[in-house]
């Protein structure tokens, strides 16, 4: 199982970039940036750098991590647009870029920025729609579609991405829809999730790849969840009841974690810095040399 960075989207390009060293340097596997312009909240001041441009920055600069999104909105860009912006990183990286991808979910964004917010069932068809888009544009000569949202007319894209083919990440966790677009379309798939959470999702997930007559170890599954690195028992059993999906204890304690979700199939865990506080590089670091090797 890899182990990768995903950095909080308020850090300034300088602390970023000082961010990315230091996972290069300290052996991470990747990093991943989520692709929002504001915050989800009523306070919506907080500096939001955009994602893709920032990935090209770090293409140009980080000589070694894998890089990507977690994930694109699908409805803050045309698919064929998105394909150029993910190929170019792709060439400017030598080859290291990830188009990860997700129906959009974050309103705010949309009515504050006059993009319309359809229903889910929409965006969902909408998603499905630019996986097939983007497969296309990414391996074809030329690309002839014609969906409901998006149509093509024997549209080039010039250069082909470096990797053969652009590995397309799908996000969610949506039984009926979102994990069968995975199985049908991804190369890889991301969610949230706890030890529980993932079980039920991967075995959901690979019941999807074997009713579409795919090998569902051909899908690469990657995990999120915040990571409390604690001696504390009692600190730990909280953190672990947070909402959004969290582990917690000590390096030994961790490394069982770990290893349970390498068990289950998962191979990339994505660590968010959003609970490790202002100089994260000390946790990355400990995790690097303590417990990512004991697993």
């Amino acid at each position: 199982m890899k182990f990768s960075f995903w950095p909080r989207p308020t850090h300034t390009f300088d602390r970023l970039l000082t961010l990315a060293h230091h996972a290069e340097q300290t052996g991470w596997h990747g990093l991943w940036l989520a692709d929002h312009f504001m915050p989800n909240a009523e306070d919506t001041s907080a500096p939001w750098p955009e994602a893709f441009t920032t990935l090209a920055a770090i293409a140009a600069t980080v000589p070694r991590l894998r890089i990507g999104t977690l994930v694109a909105g699908n409805t803050y860009r045309h698919p064929a647009v998105l394909s150029k912006m993910a190929v170019t990183i792709d060439h400017i990286s030598g080859g290291r870029m990830v188009l990860g991808i997700g129906a959009g979910w974050q309103e705010n964004e949309h009515q504050k920025y006059g993009i319309p917010f359809d229903s889910v069932t929409e965006r969902l068809t909408k998603l499905e729609e630019a996986c097939q888009v983007i497969k296309a544009l990414t391996s074809a000569d030329s690309a002839n579609f014609a969906g409901k949202h998006y149509q093509l007319d024997r549209a080039p894209l010039e250069p082909k991405p470096l990797q053969q083919p652009l590995p397309l990440l799908v996000g969610g966790g949506g039984e009926k829809v979102t994990l069968r677009i995975a199985a049908a379309y991804a190369d890889e798939w991301n969610v949230w999730g706890t030890l529980s959470t993932a079980e039920r999702k991967i075995r959901i997930l690979n019941e999807h790849c074997e009713r579409l007559g795919r090998d569902p170890c051909t899908l690469k599954k990657t995990l999120v969840a915040l990571v409390f690195l604690t001696d504390d028992p009692d600190f730990a059993a909280k953190m672990r009841e947070n909402t959004q999906a969290s582990i917690a204890g000590s390096v030994t304690e961790l490394q069982d974690i770990f290893g349970a979700y390498r068990a289950l199939g998962v191979d990339e865990f994505i660590v968010p810095d959003f609970n490790l506080g202002s100089a994260p590089e000390t946790t990355l670091t400990t995790l690097t040399e303590e417990v990512f090797p004991g697993i």
